[in-house]
């Protein structure tokens, strides 16, 4: 699949997001910052990423939270993950939100999520008036055991 990439601001420290590893999943996704954002325990931001993007339909891009920075540090992605549809053009912003007990600073250049392209499928709503029986049935948080 291609993605178009387009840098916000003309600026020659926007990093286009790549692949880390030969096998990786997700592309990392970088600050674009003016100053550094300090996030206080359970506080949350907003940080630009200095891009815009455009891929085919059928697709979304997800936001994903980077694993060590979640487990380091407790920062991770609060609508996780967060979703772009493939007719979205605007500036990829991301909400990270501290969930450790100190402060955490993003600096310009910081890797703060990830990107991963992933198919959708789009779904037929019919109107029904009875649903099929199911073992389950409406057992519902917690009803298939821990």
């Amino acid at each position: 699949m291609k993605v178009k990439v387009k840098i916000v601001k003309s600026h020659n420290r926007v990093e286009i997001p790549r692949y880390e590893s030969e096998n990786a999943s997700g592309m990392d996704l970088k600050a674009f910052l003016d100053t550094p954002v300090s996030i206080p325990p359970l506080g949350r931001v907003k940080i630009p990423t200095g891009i815009k993007i455009e891929f085919q339909k059928g697709y979304e891009a997800q936001i994903r939270p980077r694993s060590g920075l979640a487990l380091k540090t407790g920062l991770t992605v609060l609508n996780s993950p967060g979703t772009i549809d493939a007719d979205y053009r605007g500036d990829i912003e991301i909400i990270l939100i501290n969930l450790g007990d100190q402060d955490i600073t993003i600096n310009d250049g910081d890797r703060i999520a990830q990107l991963v392209f992933a198919p959708i499928c789009r779904a037929q709503i019919i109107i029904a008036d009875k649903l099929s029986q199911s073992i389950r049935g409406s057992g519902g948080f917690g009803s298939t055991g821990i």
